[in-house]
């Protein structure tokens, strides 16, 4: 894969852009995985325990097809992420992130190479990884009654339509005795998709029955190589038009409402297609021959890939690397905090040498 640019501020030029918009307009993307029922249905603590989500921390897409666009903060700050909110104490943020700066700078020369921003994303997704396996472990024994350490889907879809609103003795009477359920179309079409997951989450020899390993990959796809490349064959599903196994530029970039409606509207969708014109061409089609294979995007969203974590190094270096020596000093990052916490900083520069 090659190494991504530096991010160069601006927009398409226009006749360009409309060209990429008229594209993606004549085609209706439909939603993918979870996300309609997650609209409409509000998660509560239950859901988020038992339905995979639509946001992986430390992954590139989100399982919807979309960008996820807090990778770098989550490939940054890991586990503390969460300490940097947009409504915290700045002066705090700012010691924080000092900390961070001498914890990266492995060599102490006062200065982050790739290699040691490398080791550092390599480590804060890892974090993510071993938060995601303690998380596993609590809905595990939500959704496993008996405790045997075995889940049927049966057990499973019982716990999800309980989770749903409905009733969860009633249900599992119905399933026991082979009667039908009666849910709305919607709520059906998440279960068969479900379904054919919870299948593909199940490792040979197939019992169908998943222990809490085979549910963590169930959950997070992340943590299974066979379940990431599950997880990208439903994302080139939703957005390939052809149906050839592979994605134009046009089919990556298509957007998801259909329509423009009005200015607003106008502007969101030529971020989003600018955006994914961008990773499409710099990042994920690796050999730049304008298709993107399942095995391109596969690489590109595989979180313990290092030759990915050494490109993302050097795009985040090169974003605040202003005296374009290919390191990051103190003084940089903390002019580029909002790029790497999320946070602003007010008086970045002010005392950083007799701070650090």
């Amino acid at each position: 894969m090659s190494n991504r640019r530096r991010s160069q501020p601006g927009r398409l030029c226009a006749s360009t852009l409309a060209v990429f918009v008229i594209l993606a307009l004549n085609v209706q993307a439909r939603p993918a995985n979870m996300s309609a029922l997650k609209d409409k249905h509000p998660n509560s603590k239950e859901d988020n325990e038992i339905l995979p989500p639509d946001h992986l921390n430390g992954v590139k897409m989100e399982m919807d097809g979309h960008l996820n666009k807090g990778f770098h903060q989550e490939v940054f700050l890991g586990k503390e992420m969460e300490e940097f909110e947009e409504d915290s104490e700045p002066r705090r943020n700012r010691k924080k992130l000092i900390e961070i700066f001498t914890k990266v700078d492995i060599n102490k020369d006062r200065s982050v190479s790739a290699k040691e921003m490398q080791r550092w994303i390599m480590e804060k997704t890892e974090e993510h990884f071993q938060e995601a396996v303690k998380e596993n472990k609590l809905s595990f024994l939500a959704v496993d009654p008996d405790g045997d350490g075995h889940v049927t889907w049966d057990e499973y879809r019982v716990k999800f339509l309980a989770s749903k609103g409905f009733n969860e003795k009633e249900v599992a009477e119905k399933i026991k005795n082979n009667e039908e359920l009666k849910v709305d179309e919607e709520t059906q079409e998440v279960l068969e998709s479900l379904k054919d997951r919870w299948f593909q989450a199940d490792n040979p020899p197939a019992d169908q029955l998943l222990n809490e390993e085979e549910f963590l990959s169930f959950l997070h796809p992340e943590h299974s190589r066979g379940m990431l490349r599950y997880m990208v064959k439903e994302i080139v599903r939703d957005l390939d038009q052809d149906g050839d196994g592979k994605l134009t530029l046009a089919e990556f970039i298509s957007l998801p409402m259909g329509t423009v409606e009005n200015q607003q509207a106008q502007d969101i969708d030529d971020d989003w297609v600018r955006e994914r014109k961008k990773e499409f061409e710099e990042v994920i089609d690796s050999n730049h021959d304008m298709i993107v294979t399942m095995e391109e995007l596969e690489e590109y969203m595989d979180p313990m890939n290092e030759y990915n974590a050494l490109n993302e190094a050097k795009q985040m270096i090169a974003v605040a690397d202003e005296n374009q020596n290919h390191n990051l000093e103190l003084e940089e990052i903390l002019k580029y905090s909002e790029y790497f916490t999320g946070s602003k900083l007010m008086g970045y520069a002010r005392n950083v040498h007799e701070e650090f």
